[in-house]
């Protein structure tokens, strides 16, 4: 078995308070759809919907597409990038 490791990449990304769906839909470029007295967003991704909740993270990639990400797998895998 050979191992490898993931390279660093620097996303951007956005934090879903249930209050900020202006800021989201704007981030996703209307590929989300909002609901927050669900407090669900629905996000079109390349693997098909996904739904994102209050406190997911949502990310863009590297391809320019977008996802949900639970805050505790965001912060393992994320850190701020003080040179960007």
């Amino acid at each position: 078995m050979t191992k490898f490791k993931k390279r660093p990449v620097v996303i951007e990304a956005i934090r879903w308070d249930g209050t900020n769906g202006d800021e989201v839909a704007e981030f996703t470029e209307g590929r989300a759809r909002i609901d927050p007295h669900a407090g669900e967003v629905r996000i079109y991704t390349l693997e098909g919907e996904m739904v994102g909740h209050v406190g997911d993270w949502i990310i863009k990639g590297v391809k320019g597409e977008f996802y949900p990400c639970k805050p505790d797998i965001f912060e393992i895998t994320y850190e701020p990038d003080v040179w960007v």
